[in-house]
């Protein structure tokens, strides 16, 4: 049986922030009202131990807010909760999300204590001028020294960036991407910014002040980072915000380029840009078979299987097939 990967996820909206950051609403991107207790954490587990089988990975994630910031003692609450899970070998890790201002040497020790294995610090931007007009707090220093302390720790590393903040370029957005992948970490996730009700970005945005990404855009910038990270070995957690009720109903939404199947279209996005030259001379005779890495010929072919239409164009009829010789976005085509 193949080990499959699992990550309970716990949210704790806006826990701790010194400040919110414009585009951030986290009650109702989580679609959280409150932190959880410790009650509300362990039958969260419980509920959702009972649907995955034994033998496979499972990690808890502590998501939504500054985990580092809040009080010592409630962070080692939490902690100390899910303990019994990991002693018997149900639960192999904890994974926090965090301000890379609320590091230091002495929380660091205190979560290797807790067997947390992974930290991800919302980076967002590793470009001055970006982080201060989102309000961040913190500098593209404090990204880096908080990075490299953490490593040094032995823990996993997780950058997560966005596109499309105030000031935010497609060249300021490769440099991040490029960054994050120099720095060393080894997780990632890719989020474009969405104008959410009572934000300051939403106040931007009806003052004229802000212009959010068109979904073409947005799918553009991410389908040119993407490759960046999978070339590297940093493994992309999610591209998009999780679709929570509030945005999937539009109560919460303003404006900006959501899409449930964000990712998808990344990836569509970025084997058109591979196939959308390959015709040959006396095309509609051919048969064309693409050989595409395991997992990626949903994604080759196309979200709502536009790719494989627009190779119909030159081929008379295409086929796709995977190798495990194959990694990234690399491919072997073959007519007859």
């Amino acid at each position: 049986m193949r080990v499959r990967h699992f990550t309970i996820p716990v949210f704790i909206p806006e826990e701790a922030c010194p400040n919110r950051c414009v585009f951030c609403n986290q009650h109702r991107i989580a679609g959280a009202e409150c932190a959880p207790s410790v009650e509300e954490v362990i039958a969260k587990v419980v509920e959702h131990l009972l649907t995955i089988p034994d033998g496979n990975d499972v990690e808890i994630g502590f998501f939504g807010g500054n985990f580092t910031g809040i009080p010592v003692e409630e962070q080692k609450a939490y902690l100390a909760s899910v303990q019994p899970y990991i002693e018997s070998g149900r639960v192999t890790g904890i994974r926090i999300s965090t301000r890379p201002d609320y590091i230091s040497r002495d929380i660091l020790l205190m979560l290797k204590q807790y067997h947390v294995t992974t930290i991800e610090l919302g980076a967002q931007s590793l470009d001055e001028e970006v982080l201060k007009l989102a309000g961040r707090g913190h500098t593209a220093a404090q990204v880096h020294e908080a990075s490299r302390m953490i490593i040094e720790h032995g823990f996993n590393l997780g950058l997560q960036m966005m596109i499309g903040l105030p000031g935010d370029t497609a060249e300021k957005s490769i440099y991040t991407a490029k960054e994050i992948i120099k720095i060393g970490a080894e997780c990632t996730r890719i989020y474009p910014t969405l104008v959410i009700k009572d934000t300051d970005l939403e106040q931007l945005y009806l003052e004229g002040k802000y212009q959010p990404l068109s979904q073409a855009e947005a799918i553009s910038r991410v389908a040119d980072i993407v490759p960046l990270f999978i070339a590297a070995n940093v493994k992309i957690l999610r591209i998009g915000l999780h679709p929570s009720e509030g945005l999937l109903d539009n109560t919460s939404l303003v404006a900006g380029p959501f899409h449930v199947a964000f990712g998808e279209l990344v990836f569509s996005e970025i084997w058109r840009r591979l196939l959308c030259n390959m015709a040959f001379e006396n095309g509609k005779r051919n048969l064309l078979t693409l050989t595409v890495p395991v997992g990626m010929s949903n994604a080759a072919i196309g979200h709502k299987a536009l790719n494989k239409a627009m190779l119909l164009e030159s081929f008379r009829k295409v086929t796709f097939e995977e190798s495990n010789d194959l990694k990234g976005f690399e491919y072997h085509a073959h007519t007859a």
